[in-house]
């Protein structure tokens, strides 16, 4: 069974939503699912999944101070994190407000942690990740669903 690890922050509710989603996504492709609040996070959490999904509200273009501080505490376990899979989600207050931009922040830390990022499915609408603008509407967060089954179903493929 796939583990797949959801850790997100969230000042307005709008992105713990879209992280709701991506934990229900990955549950119905059978992955055990651990969904987390990034304040209640431990970087040994990153250790045990197979698949990590990170989202965060859009801040200037880039993920929140409080995901920065966990990617930079998790350079202490970054050989052990190597070959899982990755995906990011943001929610932003406008369009064009520098939502890929914040989704590429978070690609970019799984990759120094040499993750094999799985962008949006491509049956949705998106490429890098999940993107609403406000809170997520029903379409929105259907491409989250299938963005945390896309993780799950990938994570089962490589570690069974």
């Amino acid at each position: 069974m796939a583990k797949v690890l959801v850790i997100y922050d969230s000042k307005s509710g709008n992105t713990e939503k879209m992280a709701q989603a991506v934990a229900d996504g990955a549950k119905s492709a059978g992955a055990e699912v651990l969904l987390k609040k990034v304040d209640e996070a431990k970087v040994e959490d990153l250790l045990w999944a197979d698949g990590i999904v990170v989202g965060s509200p859009n801040h200037f273009g880039s993920m929140t101070d409080n995901l920065k501080r966990f990617f930079r505490e998790s350079v202490r376990v970054r050989r052990k994190l190597e070959n899982k899979v990755g995906a990011a989600f943001t929610s932003t207050g406008t369009a064009g407000g520098g939502a890929e931009t914040t989704i590429f922040s978070i690609l970019q830390a799984m990759m120094i942690h040499g993750m094999i990022v799985a962008g949006d499915p491509m049956d949705a609408t998106g490429h890098y990740g999940a993107i609403a603008v406000g809170a997520p509407d029903d379409k929105e967060k259907d491409i989250c669903f299938k963005l945390g089954r896309r993780v799950a179903e990938l994570s089962k493929k490589l570690f069974g």
